[in-house]
């Protein structure tokens, strides 16, 4: 067999995968809509929940999305994501809910020692649960995968939530055969993750195979950076030069998306997607290990989040 051939079925089993995949993200999409009554879906921007709105696409067009998407907006999010948030949107010409940690700040809710400068990535949680008090939604799908981290390794695709929308990895509901109990009494609602068994390898080349726009910070570009506790710290109005450091011009891209204060990217020159891809299918780090500061603060500092509402 010749090397073209080889890559063929090389290529051929692995569409064959996605295909897998994304036939049990649509499944998945479409039974919450079945099920749900008053379902939303978490659009942040980033690379994740840019593949849930192709699965949404697949799942409903050309009909409307029957939810609305919401994003919390912590207002320390990276410029290219919000400009490329909305500019998505408008294109698709569903429904965008924003609602922003600074109005829990001002609500009281949300304290914070310096609300100006501290991380307000954990805060979410709390503006989140606002926000399905004040639509009352039964579920929120969100773009999470069980190979980004510990806690998220726990968690089911229907993730109950009490009325307090915390989260016990103790009290998960079983999910045999593809059916998912989505019952719920008052008060109570679901986190839902389609592509929960979907690795960061399978998530870059799904964009690749359909072609999906991103924000340009995914793809490798100058910036300053600062060396800071093994990671490269990008220099902001949050995130300034310490004593003794120094500010550095890489050339970087970022893996994952969050809070400015918290997420860091990784020196690459993977400019294309292709190139991404390459360089994820021999990473030994994982993309919240390598760039997400606030997981770092314990071996259970995800878990703790989570129990308290987070995504």
């Amino acid at each position: 067999m010749n090397t073209a051939d080889k890559k063929h079925l090389i290529d051929a089993a692995g569409n064959h995968y996605l295909d897998w995949l994304e036939s049990e993200a649509i499944h998945i999409m479409r039974e919450v809509a079945a099920e749900c009554s008053n379902p939303a879906l978490l659009f942040s921007g980033g690379k994740d929940s840019v593949v849930l709105l192709r699965i949404a696409e697949k799942a409903f067009h050309p009909g409307k999305f029957p939810f609305p998407l919401v994003h919390i907006d912590t207002g320390h999010n990276f410029a290219e994501v919000i400009e490329f948030r909305d500019r998505r949107t408008a294109e698709l010409g569903e429904h965008l809910i924003v609602r922003r940690v600074e109005e829990s700040i001002k609500r009281g809710t949300v304290r914070l020692r310096n609300p100006e400068t501290d991380s307000r990535n954990a805060a979410q949680a709390v503006t989140l649960l606002e926000t399905i008090t004040e639509f009352q939604f039964d579920a929120c799908i969100g773009g999470a995968r069980r190979d980004e981290e510990k806690a998220r390794a726990k968690e089911r695709i229907f993730s109950f939530r009490d009325e307090f929308g915390q989260w016990n990895p103790r009290a998960q509901r079983p999910e045999l055969w593809d059916l998912y109990n989505t019952r719920l009494h008052p008060g109570e609602n679901m986190r839902v993750f389609p592509i929960s068994n979907w690795t960061e390898l399978d998530v870059w080349q799904y964009i690749a195979r359909e072609k999906l726009a991103l924000p340009s910070i995914y793809f490798a570009h100058e910036r300053q950076v600062i060396s800071r506790n093994g990671f490269l710290v990008p220099l902001t109005d949050l995130t300034q030069i310490q004593k003794n450091e120094v500010v550095e011009t890489r050339i970087v891209r970022f893996r994952t998306v969050g809070d400015i204060s918290c997420t860091c990217p990784v020196a690459s020159d993977a400019a294309t997607v292709e190139a991404i891809i390459a360089e994820t299918a021999i990473s030994r780090v994982t993309e919240r290990g390598a760039t997400r500061m606030d997981d770092q603060a314990s071996e259970a500092s995800m878990e703790h989040r989570k129990k308290a509402g987070y995504f």
